[in-house]
Protein backbone atom coordinates (compact mmCIF):
# COMPACT_ATOMS: atom_id res chain seq x y z
CA UNK A 1 0.00 0.00 0.00
CA UNK A 2 2.85 2.66 0.98
CA UNK A 3 4.03 2.12 -2.47
CA UNK A 4 1.04 3.29 -3.76
CA UNK A 5 0.63 5.99 -1.99
CA UNK A 6 4.42 7.02 -2.64
CA UNK A 7 2.98 7.88 -6.05
CA UNK A 8 -0.26 9.66 -5.64
CA UNK A 9 -0.44 13.22 -5.32
CA UNK A 10 0.54 14.92 -1.68
CA UNK A 11 -2.80 15.75 -0.72
CA UNK A 12 -4.35 12.43 -1.62
CA UNK A 13 -1.71 10.52 0.52
CA UNK A 14 -2.55 13.40 3.52
CA UNK A 15 -6.34 12.11 2.84
CA UNK A 16 -5.59 8.23 2.68
CA UNK A 17 -3.65 8.78 5.59
CA UNK A 18 -5.61 10.60 8.11
CA UNK A 19 -8.07 7.70 7.49
CA UNK A 20 -6.46 5.38 8.75
CA UNK A 21 -6.91 4.10 12.53
CA UNK A 22 -3.73 3.61 14.69
CA UNK A 23 -4.26 -0.19 14.44
CA UNK A 24 -3.65 0.22 10.71
CA UNK A 25 -0.52 2.81 10.84
CA UNK A 26 0.91 0.30 12.82
CA UNK A 27 0.60 -2.52 10.54
CA UNK A 28 1.74 -0.27 7.83
CA UNK A 29 5.24 1.04 9.70
CA UNK A 30 5.44 -3.03 10.79
CA UNK A 31 5.18 -4.39 7.00
CA UNK A 32 8.20 -5.41 5.61
CA UNK A 33 7.88 -5.61 1.88
CA UNK A 34 8.07 -1.84 1.63
CA UNK A 35 10.87 -1.32 3.52
CA UNK A 36 13.24 -4.71 1.57
CA UNK A 37 15.63 -3.23 -1.04
CA UNK A 38 17.18 -4.39 -3.95
CA UNK A 39 18.37 -8.11 -2.63
CA UNK A 40 16.33 -8.23 0.06
CA UNK A 41 13.56 -8.89 -2.22
CA UNK A 42 12.65 -12.39 -2.07
CA UNK A 43 13.13 -13.58 -6.16
CA UNK A 44 10.32 -14.83 -8.23
CA UNK A 45 10.32 -18.58 -9.55
CA UNK A 46 10.33 -22.13 -8.39
CA UNK A 47 13.83 -21.80 -6.62
CA UNK A 48 14.75 -24.76 -3.74
CA UNK A 49 17.76 -22.13 -2.24
CA UNK A 50 17.88 -18.59 -2.12
CA UNK A 51 21.39 -17.30 -1.50
CA UNK A 52 21.46 -13.72 -0.11
CA UNK A 53 25.66 -13.27 -0.69
CA UNK A 54 26.07 -9.81 0.46
CA UNK A 55 28.03 -7.65 2.57
CA UNK A 56 28.26 -6.87 6.70
CA UNK A 57 25.31 -4.42 7.26
CA UNK A 58 23.54 -4.72 4.04
CA UNK A 59 20.57 -6.14 6.40
CA UNK A 60 21.07 -10.17 6.14
CA UNK A 61 20.17 -11.06 9.02
CA UNK A 62 16.92 -8.79 8.93
CA UNK A 63 15.77 -10.28 5.89
CA UNK A 64 16.23 -13.88 7.00
CA UNK A 65 13.99 -13.15 10.08
CA UNK A 66 11.61 -11.60 7.72
CA UNK A 67 11.30 -14.80 5.76
CA UNK A 68 10.72 -17.10 8.19
CA UNK A 69 8.22 -14.76 10.50
CA UNK A 70 6.19 -14.84 6.44
CA UNK A 71 6.67 -18.70 6.07
CA UNK A 72 5.53 -19.23 9.88
CA UNK A 73 2.37 -16.82 9.68
CA UNK A 74 1.21 -18.63 6.49
CA UNK A 75 1.88 -21.98 6.96
CA UNK A 76 0.68 -22.78 10.23
CA UNK A 77 2.47 -26.05 12.28
CA UNK A 78 5.33 -25.78 10.04
CA UNK A 79 8.50 -27.23 10.99
CA UNK A 80 11.91 -24.90 10.59
CA UNK A 81 15.04 -24.93 11.01
CA UNK A 82 17.77 -22.71 12.46
CA UNK A 83 21.58 -23.49 11.42
CA UNK A 84 24.35 -21.27 12.62
CA UNK A 85 27.75 -21.67 13.10
CA UNK A 86 27.05 -22.65 16.64
CA UNK A 87 24.21 -22.83 18.99
CA UNK A 88 25.04 -19.31 20.79
CA UNK A 89 24.83 -17.66 17.40
CA UNK A 90 21.69 -18.84 16.77
CA UNK A 91 19.99 -17.57 19.80
CA UNK A 92 22.24 -14.00 19.71
CA UNK A 93 21.82 -13.36 16.37
CA UNK A 94 19.00 -14.90 14.44
CA UNK A 95 16.17 -15.07 17.19
CA UNK A 96 17.55 -12.46 19.95
CA UNK A 97 19.55 -10.04 17.86
CA UNK A 98 18.86 -6.63 16.91
CA UNK A 99 17.61 -7.62 13.82
CA UNK A 100 16.57 -11.20 14.28
CA UNK A 101 13.27 -13.15 14.58
CA UNK A 102 11.55 -11.98 18.03
CA UNK A 103 12.88 -8.15 17.74
CA UNK A 104 11.09 -8.38 13.76
CA UNK A 105 7.65 -10.32 15.33
CA UNK A 106 4.45 -7.76 14.75
CA UNK A 107 2.91 -6.12 17.92
CA UNK A 108 0.91 -8.85 19.26
CA UNK A 109 2.62 -11.75 18.05
CA UNK A 110 3.90 -13.63 20.93
CA UNK A 111 7.05 -16.01 20.17
CA UNK A 112 8.31 -18.16 23.06
CA UNK A 113 11.92 -19.04 22.63
CA UNK A 114 13.07 -21.84 25.26
CA UNK A 115 16.76 -22.25 24.93
CA UNK A 116 16.72 -25.83 27.12
CA UNK A 117 14.83 -27.32 24.37
CA UNK A 118 16.75 -24.60 21.34
CA UNK A 119 12.86 -24.47 19.80
CA UNK A 120 11.22 -21.38 19.01
CA UNK A 121 7.50 -21.22 19.00
CA UNK A 122 5.11 -18.88 16.57
CA UNK A 123 1.42 -18.34 17.64
CA UNK A 124 -0.07 -20.05 14.75
CA UNK A 125 1.55 -23.47 15.84
CA UNK A 126 5.21 -22.93 14.08
CA UNK A 127 7.82 -24.58 15.39
CA UNK A 128 11.76 -23.22 14.21
CA UNK A 129 14.60 -25.57 16.03
CA UNK A 130 18.23 -24.53 16.38
CA UNK A 131 20.88 -26.43 14.99
CA UNK A 132 24.61 -25.97 14.88
CA UNK A 133 27.07 -25.62 11.73
CA UNK A 134 29.84 -27.45 14.14
CA UNK A 135 26.80 -30.59 14.50
CA UNK A 136 25.86 -31.21 11.37
CA UNK A 137 24.67 -35.45 12.56
CA UNK A 138 21.84 -33.41 15.03
CA UNK A 139 19.96 -32.59 11.34
CA UNK A 140 20.20 -36.38 10.27
CA UNK A 141 16.73 -37.42 10.71
CA UNK A 142 14.40 -34.53 11.28
CA UNK A 143 12.50 -33.02 8.59
CA UNK A 144 11.65 -29.61 7.93
CA UNK A 145 9.35 -27.56 5.43
CA UNK A 146 12.00 -24.39 5.50
CA UNK A 147 14.85 -23.67 6.72
CA UNK A 148 17.45 -20.44 7.23
CA UNK A 149 20.84 -20.96 7.27
CA UNK A 150 23.19 -17.83 8.40
CA UNK A 151 26.95 -17.13 7.55
CA UNK A 152 28.01 -20.59 6.13
CA UNK A 153 31.04 -19.72 5.57
CA UNK A 154 32.00 -19.71 9.41
CA UNK A 155 30.24 -23.15 9.74
CA UNK A 156 32.95 -25.84 10.38
CA UNK A 157 31.42 -28.39 8.98
CA UNK A 158 29.79 -26.56 6.08
CA UNK A 159 29.41 -29.45 3.65
CA UNK A 160 27.99 -31.98 5.93
CA UNK A 161 25.66 -29.81 7.45
CA UNK A 162 23.99 -28.61 4.42
CA UNK A 163 23.97 -31.78 2.90
CA UNK A 164 21.83 -33.22 5.59
CA UNK A 165 20.05 -30.06 6.38
CA UNK A 166 19.09 -30.97 2.24
CA UNK A 167 18.04 -34.02 2.95
CA UNK A 168 15.63 -33.54 5.59
CA UNK A 169 14.19 -30.69 3.66
CA UNK A 170 11.42 -32.44 2.16
CA UNK A 171 7.82 -31.39 4.35
CA UNK A 172 5.09 -29.62 2.17
CA UNK A 173 5.31 -28.89 -1.36
CA UNK A 174 7.58 -26.25 -1.81
CA UNK A 175 10.38 -26.85 0.76
CA UNK A 176 12.83 -24.05 0.56
CA UNK A 177 15.81 -22.61 2.35
CA UNK A 178 17.13 -18.90 2.77
CA UNK A 179 20.99 -18.66 2.88
CA UNK A 180 22.12 -15.45 3.96
CA UNK A 181 26.09 -14.90 4.34
CA UNK A 182 29.29 -13.01 3.75
CA UNK A 183 31.02 -14.34 0.92
CA UNK A 184 34.41 -16.84 1.51
CA UNK A 185 35.51 -18.79 -1.04
CA UNK A 186 34.49 -22.25 0.59
CA UNK A 187 33.62 -25.09 -2.17
CA UNK A 188 29.98 -24.86 -0.43
CA UNK A 189 28.97 -21.71 -1.39
CA UNK A 190 30.27 -22.34 -5.40
CA UNK A 191 28.21 -25.72 -5.02
CA UNK A 192 25.33 -23.34 -4.20
CA UNK A 193 26.01 -20.51 -7.10
CA UNK A 194 26.00 -24.02 -9.49
CA UNK A 195 22.98 -24.97 -8.76
CA UNK A 196 19.79 -24.40 -11.17
CA UNK A 197 17.93 -24.28 -7.85
CA UNK A 198 19.50 -21.77 -6.24
CA UNK A 199 18.17 -18.01 -6.82
CA UNK A 200 21.40 -15.45 -5.94
CA UNK A 201 20.81 -11.62 -4.53
CA UNK A 202 22.68 -9.45 -2.95
CA UNK A 203 24.83 -6.21 -2.56
CA UNK A 204 26.71 -4.23 -0.82
CA UNK A 205 27.18 -2.54 2.46
CA UNK A 206 26.62 0.53 1.37
CA UNK A 207 23.28 -0.42 -0.17
CA UNK A 208 21.55 -0.18 3.23
CA UNK A 209 20.20 3.28 3.30
CA UNK A 210 19.92 3.33 7.16
CA UNK A 211 23.17 3.36 8.21
CA UNK A 212 25.10 6.11 9.83
CA UNK A 213 26.58 8.51 7.01
CA UNK A 214 29.68 8.01 9.61
CA UNK A 215 30.29 4.38 9.49
CA UNK A 216 29.94 4.80 5.95
CA UNK A 217 32.53 7.35 5.10
CA UNK A 218 34.89 5.29 7.54
CA UNK A 219 34.54 1.99 5.97
CA UNK A 220 35.60 3.17 2.45
CA UNK A 221 38.21 5.52 4.17
CA UNK A 222 39.61 2.04 5.08
CA UNK A 223 38.97 -0.62 2.87
CA UNK A 224 37.76 0.48 -0.26
CA UNK A 225 39.00 -1.88 -2.55
CA UNK A 226 41.18 -3.79 -0.51
CA UNK A 227 40.45 -7.64 -0.22
CA UNK A 228 38.87 -7.31 3.35
CA UNK A 229 36.86 -4.72 1.73
CA UNK A 230 35.67 -6.10 -1.24
CA UNK A 231 34.49 -9.25 0.65
CA UNK A 232 32.92 -7.81 3.63
CA UNK A 233 31.55 -4.74 2.37
CA UNK A 234 31.01 -5.39 -0.96
CA UNK A 235 29.86 -9.20 -0.80
CA UNK A 236 32.27 -10.32 -3.37
CA UNK A 237 33.33 -13.93 -3.43
CA UNK A 238 37.02 -13.65 -4.16
CA UNK A 239 38.12 -16.99 -5.72
CA UNK A 240 41.00 -17.67 -7.63
CA UNK A 241 41.82 -20.51 -10.35
CA UNK A 242 43.19 -23.68 -9.10
CA UNK A 243 47.03 -23.34 -9.98
CA UNK A 244 46.76 -19.64 -9.96
CA UNK A 245 49.67 -17.76 -10.84
CA UNK A 246 48.95 -15.37 -8.60
CA UNK A 247 46.93 -16.29 -5.41
CA UNK A 248 44.90 -13.91 -3.02
CA UNK A 249 47.41 -14.46 -0.21
CA UNK A 250 50.66 -13.30 -2.54
CA UNK A 251 48.84 -10.49 -3.75
CA UNK A 252 48.30 -9.35 0.13
CA UNK A 253 51.58 -10.49 1.25
CA UNK A 254 53.11 -7.68 -1.28
CA UNK A 255 50.85 -4.66 -0.54
CA UNK A 256 53.18 -1.76 -0.20
CA UNK A 257 52.94 2.42 0.42
CA UNK A 258 52.62 4.26 -2.82
CA UNK A 259 56.31 5.82 -3.13
CA UNK A 260 56.75 9.26 -4.50
CA UNK A 261 58.08 9.89 -8.31
CA UNK A 262 61.52 10.77 -6.67
CA UNK A 263 62.15 7.84 -4.78
CA UNK A 264 61.93 5.40 -8.22
CA UNK A 265 64.50 4.61 -10.81
CA UNK A 266 62.54 4.46 -13.94
CA UNK A 267 58.60 4.46 -14.76
CA UNK A 268 56.93 2.59 -17.14
CA UNK A 269 53.31 2.62 -18.74
CA UNK A 270 52.64 -0.58 -20.22
CA UNK A 271 50.08 -1.38 -23.08
CA UNK A 272 48.13 -4.24 -24.11
CA UNK A 273 45.90 -2.59 -27.28
CA UNK A 274 42.61 -4.32 -27.63
CA UNK A 275 42.34 -6.42 -30.79
CA UNK A 276 39.04 -4.39 -31.36
CA UNK A 277 37.23 -1.83 -30.47
CA UNK A 278 35.27 -3.48 -28.30
CA UNK A 279 37.48 -4.94 -26.21
CA UNK A 280 40.14 -3.27 -23.74
CA UNK A 281 42.81 -1.74 -23.50
CA UNK A 282 45.32 -2.74 -20.53
CA UNK A 283 47.34 0.53 -19.25
CA UNK A 284 49.29 -0.56 -16.13
CA UNK A 285 52.06 1.87 -14.89
CA UNK A 286 54.85 0.34 -13.22
CA UNK A 287 58.12 1.77 -11.06
CA UNK A 288 61.14 0.63 -10.04
CA UNK A 289 62.09 1.31 -6.29
CA UNK A 290 65.89 2.66 -5.11
CA UNK A 291 66.30 -0.68 -4.21
CA UNK A 292 65.52 -2.82 -7.52
CA UNK A 293 61.83 -3.87 -6.87
CA UNK A 294 59.14 -3.42 -9.38
CA UNK A 295 56.04 -1.67 -7.73
CA UNK A 296 52.40 -1.62 -9.86
CA UNK A 297 51.58 2.00 -9.09
CA UNK A 298 48.42 2.53 -11.52
CA UNK A 299 45.87 0.94 -13.78
CA UNK A 300 44.53 3.18 -16.16
CA UNK A 301 42.72 0.55 -18.72
CA UNK A 302 39.88 1.11 -20.77
CA UNK A 303 37.55 -0.33 -22.41
CA UNK A 304 35.47 0.08 -25.67
CA UNK A 305 37.61 2.79 -26.64
CA UNK A 306 38.25 4.13 -30.53
CA UNK A 307 42.13 3.90 -31.21
CA UNK A 308 42.59 7.67 -29.72
CA UNK A 309 40.32 7.06 -27.47
CA UNK A 310 42.86 4.51 -25.42
CA UNK A 311 45.90 6.40 -26.99
CA UNK A 312 45.18 9.30 -25.24
CA UNK A 313 44.57 7.66 -22.80
CA UNK A 314 48.38 6.50 -22.40
CA UNK A 315 49.48 10.03 -23.05
CA UNK A 316 48.08 10.85 -19.82
CA UNK A 317 49.40 8.04 -17.78
CA UNK A 318 52.75 8.59 -19.33
CA UNK A 319 52.34 12.37 -18.32
CA UNK A 320 50.95 11.77 -14.76
CA UNK A 321 53.57 9.76 -13.66
CA UNK A 322 56.38 11.48 -15.01
CA UNK A 323 57.14 7.86 -17.24
CA UNK A 324 60.38 7.48 -19.09
CA UNK A 325 58.72 5.34 -21.84
CA UNK A 326 55.83 2.92 -23.04
CA UNK A 327 55.85 -0.06 -23.67
CA UNK A 328 53.40 -1.65 -26.29
CA UNK A 329 52.49 -5.32 -27.62
CA UNK A 330 51.80 -4.92 -31.38
CA UNK A 331 51.06 -8.38 -32.03
CA UNK A 332 47.35 -7.53 -32.36
CA UNK A 333 47.49 -3.92 -33.53
CA UNK A 334 50.78 -4.17 -36.00
CA UNK A 335 52.09 -0.50 -37.14
CA UNK A 336 48.58 0.69 -36.60
CA UNK A 337 49.77 0.39 -32.54
CA UNK A 338 52.56 3.67 -33.06
CA UNK A 339 51.20 5.27 -35.55
CA UNK A 340 47.97 6.00 -33.37
CA UNK A 341 50.43 6.62 -30.37
CA UNK A 342 53.31 9.00 -32.01
CA UNK A 343 49.87 10.75 -33.71
CA UNK A 344 48.09 11.45 -30.32
CA UNK A 345 51.45 12.41 -28.46
CA UNK A 346 54.49 12.68 -30.87
CA UNK A 347 57.14 12.49 -28.56
CA UNK A 348 56.19 9.64 -26.71
CA UNK A 349 59.09 7.24 -26.18
CA UNK A 350 57.70 3.75 -27.47
CA UNK A 351 59.40 0.31 -27.15
CA UNK A 352 57.14 -2.03 -29.08
CA UNK A 353 57.53 -5.86 -27.87
CA UNK A 354 55.98 -9.07 -29.81
CA UNK A 355 54.77 -11.73 -27.91
CA UNK A 356 56.56 -14.65 -29.17
CA UNK A 357 55.18 -16.77 -25.86
CA UNK A 358 51.88 -16.89 -24.45
CA UNK A 359 50.27 -15.07 -22.37
CA UNK A 360 50.88 -17.90 -19.55
CA UNK A 361 54.15 -18.42 -20.31
CA UNK A 362 55.25 -14.42 -20.38
CA UNK A 363 53.36 -14.13 -16.84
CA UNK A 364 55.91 -17.00 -14.58
CA UNK A 365 58.59 -15.02 -14.35
CA UNK A 366 56.79 -11.89 -13.44
CA UNK A 367 54.91 -14.28 -10.94
CA UNK A 368 58.16 -15.68 -9.28
CA UNK A 369 58.87 -11.75 -9.12
CA UNK A 370 56.10 -11.08 -6.62
CA UNK A 371 56.22 -14.87 -4.69
CA UNK A 372 59.83 -13.88 -3.97
CA UNK A 373 59.15 -10.09 -2.97
CA UNK A 374 60.97 -8.39 -6.04
CA UNK A 375 57.31 -6.91 -7.31
CA UNK A 376 54.53 -5.12 -5.04
CA UNK A 377 51.35 -3.65 -5.50
CA UNK A 378 51.58 -0.10 -4.46
CA UNK A 379 47.92 0.23 -3.30
CA UNK A 380 44.69 -2.19 -4.37
CA UNK A 381 43.37 -2.96 -7.97
CA UNK A 382 40.58 -4.78 -7.95
CA UNK A 383 39.69 -5.62 -11.68
CA UNK A 384 43.54 -6.23 -12.39
CA UNK A 385 44.06 -8.39 -9.53
CA UNK A 386 40.81 -10.43 -10.87
CA UNK A 387 42.62 -11.17 -13.50
CA UNK A 388 45.65 -12.23 -12.08
CA UNK A 389 44.03 -14.65 -9.90
CA UNK A 390 41.83 -16.46 -13.12
CA UNK A 391 46.13 -16.62 -14.68
CA UNK A 392 47.41 -20.17 -14.62
CA UNK A 393 50.21 -21.86 -16.04
CA UNK A 394 47.55 -23.42 -18.65
CA UNK A 395 46.11 -20.46 -19.77
CA UNK A 396 43.41 -17.53 -18.85
CA UNK A 397 39.89 -19.47 -17.56
CA UNK A 398 37.72 -16.47 -16.86
CA UNK A 399 37.69 -16.63 -20.87
CA UNK A 400 37.81 -13.20 -22.37
CA UNK A 401 41.64 -11.41 -22.33
CA UNK A 402 43.56 -10.54 -19.67
CA UNK A 403 44.69 -7.09 -20.63
CA UNK A 404 45.09 -5.59 -17.45
CA UNK A 405 47.39 -8.65 -16.14
CA UNK A 406 49.26 -8.59 -19.78
CA UNK A 407 50.08 -4.78 -19.50
CA UNK A 408 51.17 -5.01 -16.14
CA UNK A 409 53.67 -8.11 -17.62
CA UNK A 410 54.85 -6.10 -20.19
CA UNK A 411 56.00 -3.05 -17.76
CA UNK A 412 57.39 -5.59 -15.09
CA UNK A 413 59.18 -7.54 -17.80
CA UNK A 414 60.76 -4.42 -18.87
CA UNK A 415 61.32 -2.93 -15.14
CA UNK A 416 62.53 -5.96 -13.19
CA UNK A 417 63.05 -9.68 -15.28
CA UNK A 418 65.35 -8.10 -18.32
CA UNK A 419 66.90 -5.32 -16.05
CA UNK A 420 70.58 -5.85 -16.59
CA UNK A 421 72.81 -6.74 -13.87
CA UNK A 422 73.48 -3.89 -11.11
CA UNK A 423 71.61 -1.52 -8.99
CA UNK A 424 68.96 0.65 -10.46
CA UNK A 425 70.12 4.62 -9.86
CA UNK A 426 67.30 7.03 -8.25
CA UNK A 427 66.89 10.10 -10.89
CA UNK A 428 69.08 13.28 -9.09
CA UNK A 429 71.15 10.54 -6.70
Amino acid sequence: MLRVLGKCAPEVRAAVWDQLSASDLRGLEEEWSWKAHGGQIEPAGGWRNWLILAGRGFGKTRTGAEWVLARARETPGTRIALIGGSLDEVAMIMIKGESGILACAQTGEKLAWRSTTGKLRFPGGAVATAYSGASPDRLRGPQHDFAWADEIAKWRYPDQTWDNLQMGLRLGNHARAIVTTTPKPIPLLGRLIADPETAVTGGRTFDNPHLPESFVAAMERTYAGSRLGRQELDGTLLGEAEGALWTRDVIEARRCAMPRREELARVVVGVDPPASEAGACGIVVCGLTGDGRGAVLADCSIAGARPEGWAARVAAAFAAWSADRVVAEVNNGGSMVETVLRTVAPGLPIRLVHASQGKAARAEPVAAAFETGRCLFAGCFPELEDELTALTPYGYVAGRSPDRADAMVWALTELVVNRPPGEPRVRGL
